[in-house]
């Protein structure tokens, strides 16, 4: 869409500003469509009779905002993503709606607070608690930590923990602790929405890149490194979110030679690997261990509400990271992780991911069963699949029409980094609905409506 011309509107704002309002008020209005391409910054400034340098900050104000990508070489496009949501944050429930956008970590399975905080109360000196502490956490609570990095194929020694207010937190304190505004990020072309979030409100660039069946490519990755001047890699390894794809060991290998070569830091973030059939395997962090970071979160294995997380925090970056636990929330509550602690430590923890992983595997063999035919991808214990959709729909599209059928649910679009076509595909979580009944009706609704079989829903968007 080289054609398109702004209309500026000339306020108090600086005009790099306006143009970055006018694109987005664009985008939101479909007049720029995902893919699109924009204006040379010259051949803009040219129409609007303003500098060049104008153009370029505009743009890279847009790009913060998540509306836009560059990419060196090819020139300026509208995000695949531009007009939507990033972050999938839960929303307040609607009575009647079957929740299967939200990945919720099966809370009816979580162990019983009411007996954790019996016991946690009965530890001598418990006021302690209550105190301030140093940022990385309490010596044992770290110690635990560690305990729960073997969990993950981790040998970690506790000096090298640091405990953040849950995973999301633990991205916040990696991307302010090891890159600055403008710096980019490599990821996958459809990757977390929180990574995507969170990059666009500190500026930093996500630069996708191409995968496979077996995760992130590496010549991709190293194709991009020499293209973009990559700072850093993303991953989630374990199973990805949002296509299930699990990163076999000499990929891992090949990935890790890749991050190596152009010291690169790795965040490895991998929430729902130990509901992964293969899983632990190696970490890919493992084999760079003065490059990478790991984060091994409690909320998918038990007791999201804690908001704990253990950083795996190299040397080198020890200092570092601490800081930016200090800066963002001075510590995590040291209550909430000495319950996420003892859970860990006297078993309960793994008893309860257990017990989910049996649960996950009812649901997804009822869910298999009620989509055979199409095509998906998934694991039996797995949390949520990965459901390609037949033309004409879009993940967008199947997103309007089930939520106003009574069913959420997340399109592709909302994954999607950078301006490639996005797959016509949806998220679907097996473990949001509240039970196997409310994941049939689900499941049913969304099949209705795929193959034309619920009234009243007019033609596909």
């Amino acid at each position: 869409m080289t054609n398109w011309v702004p209309s500026i509107q000339k306020n108090e704002h600086p005009l790099y500003q306006a143009l970055a309002d006018a694109i987005e008020k664009d985008v939101q209005a479909g007049i720029l469509e995902p893919g699109g391409r924009l204006p040379t910054h010259r051949d803009l400034a040219d129409l609007l009779n303003i500098n060049v340098s104008t153009v370029t900050r505009g743009y890279a104000e847009a790009e913060r905002r998540g509306l836009i990508h560059a990419r060196v070489g090819c020139g300026t496009f509208v995000a695949s993503d531009g007009g939507g949501s990033s972050l999938t944050a839960p929303e307040p429930h609607t009575t009647g709606m079957v929740e299967m956008g939200i990945v919720t970590p099966l809370y009816a399975l979580d162990p019983d607070i009411a007996d954790g905080l019996r016991r946690l109360s009965s530890q001598r000196d418990i006021t302690r608690l209550l105190h301030y502490a140093a940022p990385p956490g309490l010596p044992g609570h770290r110690s635990a930590g560690a305990a729960w990095m073997k969990r993950y194929g981790l040998d970690i020694d506790p000096a090298g923990i640091v405990i953040t207010a849950g995973g999301q937190h633990a991205l916040t304190c990696c991307l302010t602790a090891l890159f600055h505004p403008g710096q980019r990020i490599a990821v996958d072309t459809l990757t977390y929405p929180g990574i995507k979030s969170l990059a666009a409100i500190l500026g930093i660039r996500l630069v996708p890149v191409r995968g496979d069946g077996q995760g992130m490519s590496p010549a991709d990755l190293d194709a991009a490194c020499r293209r973009d001047e990559i700072s850093g890699v993303y991953l989630m390894p374990g199973m990805s979110n949002p296509t299930t794809v699990f990163i076999p060991q000499e990929r891992r290998d090949e990935i890790a030679a890749v991050i190596r070569r152009y010291g690169l830091f790795l965040i490895e973030d991998d929430p729902y690997a130990l509901m992964h059939p293969l899983s632990p395997g190696t970490p890919v962090s493992a084999r760079i261990p003065e490059q990478g970071i790991f984060i091994a979160n409690v909320s998918k294995a038990f007791g999201a509400g804690l908001r704990v997380a253990f950083l795996s925090a190299p040397g080198p970056l020890r200092a570092d990271l601490t800081e930016a636990v200090l800066s963002t929330a001075w510590m995590a509550s040291p209550i909430t992780t000495g319950l996420a602690c003892s859970w860990i430590m006297d078993g309960t923890a793994d008893a309860t991911v257990e017990a989910k992983c049996q649960e996950s595997k009812r649901r997804y063999a009822a869910a298999a069963e009620r989509l055979s035919g199409y095509v998906y991808q998934g694991h039996e214990t797995g949390f949520f699949i990965w459901l390609h959709l037949p033309k004409p729909w879009s993940g967008a599209a199947l997103e309007l029409r089930a939520r106003e059928a009574g069913v959420n649910l997340f399109g592709s679009e909302r994954f999607s980094v950078g301006h490639e076509p996005v797959p016509a595909a949806v998220r679907l979580s097996l473990s949001g609905p509240a039970t196997l009944e409310d994941l049939d009706k689900g499941l049913d609704t969304i099949c209705r409506i795929i193959e034309g079989r619920l009234p009243d829903m007019g033609p596909c968007l």
